[in-house]
C-alpha cells in the first residue's frame, strides 16, 4: 500500500502498567494504522512514559490484546516515531539511556508543532 501522505496521527499514550488496557490500546490502534500506511507519532506522556523504559512493558498484558512486548517493537518496526515529555521522565527520575532506542525526547512545543501537522489526535 503507497503511504497516504496526507494523512497523520498523533496519539497520547498517558498510561503505564497501572492500566494494562489503557497501556496496551495506543499500540495496538497506532500499529493498525502504520499497517494502513499511516503515519503515527506516539506521544507518551505522565505514567505512559514508562512503557519505552527497557524492561517495563515485558510484562504489561491486557486481557484480549498482544502483550506490549509485542506491540511496542512491531510498532517501532513499522516506522512509528516515539515522543516521550522531558518533564515527564525528569519527575520521575528516569534517565534518558534507559530508554529503548528509537525513543524520542521532546518539549510542549514539540508536541504542538506535531498535532499541528496531525489529521487525528487520539488520547489513551
Amino acid at each position: 500500500m503507497e503511504e497516504n501522505k496526507s494523512e497523520k496521527m498523533v496519539i497520547f499514550a498517558t498510561h503505564g502498567r497501572e492500566d494494562p488496557e489503557r497501556a496496551t490500546i495506543p499500540f495496538v490502534v497506532g500499529t493498525a494504522a502504520l499497517a494502513m500506511d499511516v503515519p503515527v507519532t506516539m506521544v507518551l506522556q505522565a505514567d505512559g512514559v514508562t512503557l519505552v523504559q527497557r524492561g517495563c512493558y515485558d510484562h504489561i498484558l491486557a486481557t484480549g490484546f498482544e502483550p506490549l512486548q509485542k506491540l511496542v517493537p512491531s510498532f517501532l518496526d513499522l516506522g512509528g516515531k516515539i515522543l516521550v515529555c522531558i518533564p515527564c521522565i525528569e519527575s520521575r527520575k528516569i534517565a534518558p539511556e534507559t530508554l529503548l532506542e528509537g525513543a524520542e525526547l521532546g518539549k510542549a512545543a514539540r508536541v504542538v508543532n506535531e498535532v499541528l501537522e496531525a489529521t487525528a489526535v487520539l488520547n489513551y
